[in-house]
């Protein structure tokens, strides 16, 4: 049975996009630059939509021969643009196959319609994130970076790592260290320390005490993810300046630096409004 959301009257149709759509694709990427950020970081480095060249297929809704609407479908469901017709027509076509990714992200109207639909299909979700603010730095720093945070080393890629894992098992309830996650997790946090966009500072011993890493850089943002401060060190201020310390760094890889934090991480949020981030919109995740 078909499902429509309440005041879609007409259906859209969903199709997979390919190397002929590039230009509109990278049009309505630019309509929301740091909310497509990793979509649009993603196509930088490619020069094909094929999937086994950008990490997953490209799907997409033309309205009168303009494309209105699309999402990347690989590791994690990103809705790029759109409106409630071609959310909902992108998630009935994509319900139709197997589930390939653990997450949902995207901006949260496009989420709110696109879930119902497929949580028909896929069953229910781990954890719902339905407000996330998106958070951006286009002005200066209001705050002394810390000098003691820098580029990780490759030849510290041992005491990375558990800090890495310890984050994301934070913050998404599971360990990345199930397999085949673990061959997965390591690559991708080697992949951030070779091009030097893990940073962190370390303790007189040698181990991670606060973590960051800029996960996605488009011609807009550089935006920032696996922010995390060791335990047993939280609340004595070391966050802020080697967060103003991260966000130096990426202000120098693109114009202006990004990142999206849970509504209910009051802290958080006071810290980055204290650097100057001003909040853009609002996100929402699905872990699946």
């Amino acid at each position: 049975m078909t499902v429509l959301h309440p005041g879609v009257r007409q259906r859209a149709r969903a199709a997979v996009l390919d190397d002929g759509d590039r230009t509109d694709l990278e049009a309505l990427l630019d309509a929301a630059p740091i909310v497509n950020a990793v979509v649009s970081a993603r196509l930088r480095t490619v020069d094909s939509l094929q999937p086994h060249r950008l990490g997953g297929a490209v799907l997409g809704v033309r309205d009168g021969g303009t494309l209105v609407g699309a999402c990347f479908s690989g590791g994690n469901l990103l809705p790029i643009g759109g409106d409630p017709r071609s959310w909902v027509a992108l998630a009935q076509l994509v319900s139709r196959q197997r589930r390939v990714c653990t997450s949902i992200v995207g901006a949260a109207e496009a989420v709110a319609v696109m879930w119902p639909i497929l949580a028909q299909s896929w069953g229910s979700a781990r954890s719902v994130r339905p407000t996330q603010p998106l958070l951006v730095l286009d002005r200066p720093l209001s705050v002394e970076p810390d000098s003691e945070v820098r580029p990780a080393q490759l030849g510290e890629l041992e005491r990375y790592v558990p800090a890495a894992a310890a984050m994301f098992a934070e913050e998404l309830g599971v360990s990345p260290h199930v397999a085949p996650g673990t061959v997965f997790f390591r690559e991708r946090i080697t992949e951030l320390i070779r091009s030097g966009r893990a940073l962190a500072r370390y303790d007189g011993r040698g181990q991670v005490i606060f973590k960051a890493e800029i996960g996605a850089v488009s011609a807009h943002t550089a935006q920032v993810q696996g922010v995390w401060v060791r335990p047993d060190l939280r609340r004595r201020g070391i966050g802020i300046a080697a967060m103003a310390a991260v966000l130096h760094h990426a202000a120098a890889l693109a114009p202006t630096v990004s990142l999206y934090v849970n509504d209910y991480n009051t802290a958080a949020r006071r810290m980055y409004a204290r650097l100057g981030m001003r909040e853009l919109t609002n996100l929402s995740t699905v872990l699946l």
